[in-house]
């Protein structure tokens, strides 16, 4: 064997001794978890009264609103929830001018059917969202006139 070959695999060889160490010194526990969202209604107060038909197609959305932006007027065909991540989110339902504000590390269950929209704070706002519908069917729908929510 060459010398440059066998240090190689010497190398090789202790690069798996290494992996094969590790995974013998992994624990086994359970995971702590905090419950960000759990409803069965809206944020609004509106009760979800079932999720649609056919094939579930779950989407996750991480979302960038710009500082003090408000996003157009829409409404959402199946239930959703959102995570802010960063900034705050005021989501706004236009029929009752209802409001309520969202924070950095807050949890939101969306409407379903229900115009509103968000509006960002000072700061850009960021969001994960969670969609539970189905395919073909967008996550949204703009309200006449209004420009697409993303």
């Amino acid at each position: 064997m060459s010398g440059k070959f066998s240090l190689t695999l010497m190398a090789a060889a202790a690069s798996l001794g290494t992996l094969v160490t590790a995974a013998h010194a992994q624990s086994v526990s359970s995971a702590h978890v905090d419950v960000l969202a759990k409803s069965t209604k809206s944020w609004n107060g509106k009760r979800y009264t079932a999720y649609p038909k056919g094939q579930p197609e779950l989407t996750m959305l991480k979302m960038t609103i710009p500082a003090n932006t408000a996003l157009p007027w829409h409404k959402h065909p199946y239930p959703n929830a959102g995570y802010v991540l960063q900034g705050q989110l005021t989501i706004e339902d236009r029929a009752s001018g209802k409001k309520e504000t969202f924070h950095t590390g807050q949890a939101f269950t969306e409407s379903v059917d229900d115009v509103h929209r968000g509006v960002s704070g000072p700061t850009p706002t960021i969001l994960i969202i969670t969609y539970s519908g189905t395919p073909g069917v967008p996550t949204f729908k703009a309200e006449p006139g209004q420009k697409p929510e993303y």
